[in-house]
């Protein structure tokens, strides 16, 4: 299965539905932004630490899988040079419409997440990547073409999913049990039976892929970056994230 086509036609349905991660911010959001109030979310609920970002007036920033109409236009709208690159054409399409609403200069690109190859390298000072390398099979690469494409000195944002939340069969979730069924890595494409795994394609879901803490953290270090910033989040409207944080955000530096 070609899991890119895949996921970018199932998140193109997303978008559809309405998944809160799609809703574009209101012009009020826009507003607060252009008078240097931002607040934004790597994960599901903590808002990024003000320490974190760098002067965005001017900013070459790179909104890594991290379109929805949501991220990229609050950070032209505080000032900064902003590329959105995503793999559905829908979760673009909503960032070009808050930016024909607001007037917001925005450079869209579509494409996989560890395929940076049509920027240079050094391009950016700032990757802002919330959750999202759960739909990519391999992280590694993410890390790496992130690396690349940041300037020395430049600082990457990262938020994705504590692997440990992917060993949990989540069917009864709703009545707030947490069964354990799974072992790690788990992948979409071959921990469920095949009769899940069907019923799961059939409905047009995203796939997921779990990632070890090796793979998220480590991968971080091994392509060079050195971590400055880490919290972890959880998700209060799921039963998982009652028991413990399933969520992490780290901030790493490509050292000058």
């Amino acid at each position: 299965m070609d899991v890119h086509e895949y996921n970018r036609r199932a998140w193109n349905r997303e978008v559809a539905q309405g998944n809160p991660w799609t809703i574009p911010v209101t012009p009020e959001e826009v507003a607060r932004a252009r008078v240097g109030e931002v607040s934004l979310l790597l994960t599901p609920s903590k808002p990024v630490p003000a320490d974190w970002w760098l002067p965005l007036p001017g900013c070459r920033v790179l909104c890594l899988a991290s379109g929805g109409g949501q991220q990229g236009p609050i950070l032209a709208a505080a000032g900064a040079h902003v590329t959105v690159f995503d793999a559905s054409d829908a979760q673009l399409a909503r960032d070009r419409e808050v930016a024909e609403r607001e007037g917001l200069t925005l450079r869209l690109e579509q494409g996989d997440m560890a395929d940076l190859g049509r920027f240079d390298d050094g391009s950016y000072d700032l990757i802002f990547h919330p959750v999202s390398n759960c739909f990519a099979p391999q992280v590694r690469p993410v890390w790496r073409e992130a690396f690349r494409v940041l300037r020395p000195g430049g600082v990457l944002l990262a938020g994705f999913i504590n692997p440990v939340r992917y060993i949990f069969d989540l069917n009864m979730a709703d009545e707030g049990w947490m069964v354990v069924r799974y072992a790690l890595p788990y992948s979409d494409l071959t921990s469920p039976s095949s009769e899940e795994r069907e019923k799961y394609i059939q409905n047009g879901e995203p796939l997921e892929f779990s990632h070890t803490l090796d793979e998220q953290i480590g991968g971080q270090l091994e392509a060079g970056f050195l971590l400055s910033g880490f919290f972890e989040d959880v998700d209060p409207d799921f039963v998982v994230g009652k028991h413990f944080p399933d969520f992490i955000a780290t901030r790493a530096i490509k050292p000058a």
